[in-house]
């Protein structure tokens, strides 16, 4: 890899959530050797409000997140867009679409979890809805960030990566 972070995409349906959560995750603890991006197949247009709060409940800046399409970061379409070197897909939705044609063969994985934005019940219940997503996209990362990733091939890295996806999938409860 050339002398700059790592690019990593993660990918959902609405990219109003999940995605959303990732990227800023990804982008507090990567500590400047990575750079995430967020997006979604069908993005919803806004920011859900109950993730930007819980961001924020937990200092992270919210002004740039906005809502966008994945073709942002599909070079046929942009030529500016990033080099990606992970794509995450983190909703189930995504998981079997067809995705976009990312130059660079990015390694690729899903770490599906259910959408909080789907939750029923009262304030707390979707509130630890939430709570639940981001904990589990804080322990996933977090296990990512650890790999030594210089150190595995190709093959190896995919498959830790794929047991970071199958690990704790179900939210607390």
């Amino acid at each position: 890899m050339e002398d700059r972070p790592y690019n990593v995409l993660f990918l959902c349906t609405g990219n109003s959530c999940r995605s959303i959560i990732a990227e800023a995750i990804m982008n507090r603890l990567g500590g400047g050797r990575f750079k995430a991006y967020s997006a979604g197949s069908f993005p919803t247009g806004q920011v859900n409000p109950r993730a930007l709060e819980l961001l924020r409940k937990f200092n992270h800046g919210t002004a740039e997140f906005r809502s966008k399409s994945w073709d942002e970061f599909a070079r046929e379409n942009n030529p500016d867009a990033p080099e990606l070197d992970f794509v995450f897909t983190v909703c189930d939705d995504a998981a079997d679409e067809a995705c976009p044609y990312w130059p660079g063969q990015p390694v690729t994985a899903h770490w599906g979890m259910p959408d909080p934005a789907r939750a029923t019940g009262n304030e707390a219940e979707i509130g630890l809805a939430f709570a639940d997503t981001y904990r589990m996209l804080n322990n996933r990362i977090s296990i990512f960030l650890n790999l030594p990733l210089a150190k595995l091939d190709k093959l190896s890295l995919q498959r830790k990566l794929d047991e970071i996806g199958a690990s704790a999938a179900q939210p607390a409860g």
